[in-house]
């Protein structure tokens, strides 16, 4: 059963109905339009987009409906930040990742009876806390250095990309800690933003994406108490926590890069509907239309795949081949679009360039194309997948 169904079997026993997040983010897209262009150009983080999202209720969108959240399940969640990202990719990509940081611990809560996460999700429903990802840091093989002290960790590292960190009140990462005996391990934690052993840098000067706030966060020292190590891993080799993450997180991230392309093809077709229709243009829409099905298409078996809550390495490969086509082709769409708009495609009123740029960040998230195909082809070949990342 759907985390949807089951909000509405509550709903029919009197509680709160799940919320409109579709409809919520639909109400927000005149705004993030109007504010984007500003945001990328001065290369600004969404913090005024963020309050909005509060007010809204979209925080806590992907709390389970029980724990006092929205309720929502992962088509949705993911049709909501294709919405967002037509308007403002920075607005949508920054919020994935607090959205990815929420609805991973409510699947283990719903589908694994994981009762540890569900104080934080209450926060999130309750306090409205935003949680990061250091995702950009963090993949299979861990980053950061833990050493073991009196009843904790001492941790010191450096996590980049951690979107939208100037907005955040918990950082979901881990450190490397080196055990005599196991070898490298990685635990993971949450880092309270306003600790003092915590430092936000400002060094995000990027391609695109420079709404996302994506700044490099410094922990400089931070004790850890045992207790609140949330579990730990073998560096370098992928964990069934990681299956999870991989297979929930992505299709939402990947939303954002649909909407992207999806708002470069309108821009394009707009422009080109006011010029004389010539042989050239009816092939670059015609590609282009070609390429956005391709990744609408591969958008949708990735949220068949994380629906069918049975995260494995299989799930992980239908993921991430869905994660290269969305790439691959909105990529193509975005560059496609820009050809077709002709001139005009070049001035930054018309906002195609700011999604041609938004889009590139797609190149950029494990797994990334090498690796990717290596993966696939070890199932297909029934190679171990176990070190590949």
């Amino acid at each position: 059963m759907t985390n949807i169904a089951e909000a509405r079997l509550s709903t029919a026993s009197g509680n709160t109905a799940p919320t409109d997040v579709v409809g919520a983010a639909r109400q927000l897209t005149s705004i993030l339009v109007e504010r984007a262009a500003r945001f990328d150009e001065d290369d600004r983080f969404v913090a005024d987009n963020y309050a909005l999202l509060k007010e809204a209720g979209l925080v806590q969108a992907a709390v389970p409906l029980e724990l006092g959240g929205g309720g929502a399940g992962i088509a949705e969640l993911c049709e909501m930040l294709r919405i967002m990202a037509r308007s403002c990719g920075s607005t949508a990509l920054a919020f994935a990742m607090h959205t990815h940081q929420v609805a991973i611990p409510a699947w283990r809560w719903r589908y694994q009876n994981v009762a540890a996460v569900e104080p934080l999700l209450k926060r999130v429903a309750t306090e409205k806390i935003i949680l990061l990802s250091s995702g950009g840091s963090d993949w299979i093989g861990g980053s950061g250095k833990a050493e073991k002290v009196e009843g904790g960790y001492r941790i010191t590292a450096r996590k980049v990309f951690t979107s939208g960190a100037a907005a955040g009140d918990l950082l979901m990462t881990g450190a490397i800690f080196h055990d005599a005996e196991e070898g490298d391990k990685v635990i993971h934690f949450g880092v309270p933003m306003r600790a003092p052993e915590v430092r936000i840098m400002d060094n995000w000067r990027t391609l695109g994406m420079r709404g996302t706030g994506s700044n490099d966060v410094i922990i400089d020292g931070l004790f850890v108490p045992d207790a609140a190590v949330g579990f730990s891993r073998a560096a370098g080799h992928w964990h069934p926590v990681f299956q999870i993450i991989a297979t929930v997180a992505f299709p939402l991230i990947y939303s954002v890069y649909l909407g992207i392309a999806e708002s470069a093809r309108d821009i394009a077709i707009d422009i080109a509907r006011k010029k004389p229709v010539s042989e050239n243009a009816l092939n670059l829409a015609g590609r282009m239309d070609t390429a956005l099905r391709g990744a609408q298409m591969a958008h949708r078996a990735m949220i068949e795949a994380a629906e069918r809550n049975s995260p494995s390495a299989e799930s992980v490969n239908e993921v991430m081949i869905g994660r290269s086509l969305v790439a691959s082709q909105g990529l193509e769409v975005t560059a496609l679009a820009m050809e077709l708009a002709g001139g005009a495609s070049f001035y930054r009123d018309r906002g195609l360039e700011r999604r041609f740029r938004d889009m590139q960040a797609a190149r950029f998230h494990p797994l990334q194309a090498g690796p990717q195909a290596r993966y696939a082809g070890a199932m297909a070949l029934g190679v171990p997948t176990g070190d590949i990342f």
